[in-house]
């Protein structure tokens, strides 16, 4: 996702940020390394040419700099199609893992799932992100794996 702008608000200590498709985002200072403060504040902010562009880089007064890619972002804030790819990206990898551990061939594999092998490598690949939750799920279930969704309480 690329950022058209990035703004820094000292007074909420915290960037501001618009990507090319419109949504905003926030990012607080506290959560990157150099951090800026009273006595080194932010000299130079922009989005990078480098960074494709899914990121912003600053420099502080000392001469510390750091760069910040839209995936902290969208992790920071929870975005819940960057949340769903992540999932999807860790099942998929689950599922590679267990794949090999398993007896079973991909043949009986892809029957378990009534599927084509087409459809089954596009399963397995973890760059795919077309593919829904359920499916990653039935291909778990055709492995004979058991999965568990644990939900924490980040409030407390």
């Amino acid at each position: 996702m690329k950022i058209k702008t990035v703004e820094k608000n000292n007074r909420k200590k915290q960037y501001e940020i618009v990507t090319e498709k419109g949504d905003n985002y926030i990012f607080p200072y506290s959560q990157q390394q150099p951090s800026p403060s009273q006595g080194n504040k932010i000299v130079k902010l922009f989005v990078d040419p480098e960074l494709g562009c899914e990121g912003f880089t600053y420099f502080l007064e000392d001469g510390g700099e750091g760069s910040i890619l839209m995936d902290y972002i969208l992790h920071y804030n929870r975005e819940p199609a960057y949340m769903r790819d992540m999932l999807l990206y860790e099942l998929s990898v689950e599922a590679q893992d267990q794949i090999k551990k398993s007896k079973l061939s991909k043949r009986e594999i892809i029957r378990r799932l009534n599927t084509s092998p087409a459809q089954f490598y596009r399963l397995v690949d973890q760059t795919n992100y077309t593919k829904s939750v359920d499916q990653m799920l039935n291909l778990l279930q055709a492995l004979d794996c058991e999965v568990e969704f644990i939900v924490h309480d980040n409030s407390a």
